[in-house]
């Protein structure tokens, strides 16, 4: 079993520069990797939105974290795209939500 993903986007996100679209894409990608590692099967929700000068992406799981033995030797995922969002002037959180599952949250400036 896999990762049920679901993506939304609002706004004009192809006129990004490329330099920061592979950046979105590289987190989007990062971010749904650790949901399969660490969460396994569940469900997963991508949200793009740009509007006002900002670009926001959020990816959400619903499964609280169970880590599978060969996730447990750690990486540098979030530090990764944490490095990548500063690159483009932005911020990344990261954590696990109240009612379960783990979300990740990037915000940039939007040109």
């Amino acid at each position: 079993m896999g990762v049920d993903v679901t993506m939304k986007v609002s706004g004009d996100v192809a006129t990004l520069p490329s330099g920061q679209q592979l950046a979105v894409y590289r987190v989007v990608q990062e971010a749904l990797t650790n949901v399969f590692k660490h969460a396994g099967a569940c469900r997963a929700e991508v949200t793009v939105v740009r509007r006002h000068g900002e670009l926001r992406v959020m990816i959400a799981n619903d499964a609280p974290a169970a880590p599978r033995a060969e996730a447990d030797k750690g990486g540098h995922g979030l530090g990764g795209m944490r490095e990548r969002a500063r690159l483009y002037g932005g911020t990344l959180t990261a954590g696990v939500r109240p009612d379960g599952g783990f979300t990740v949250e990037l915000l940039m400036p939007a040109p």
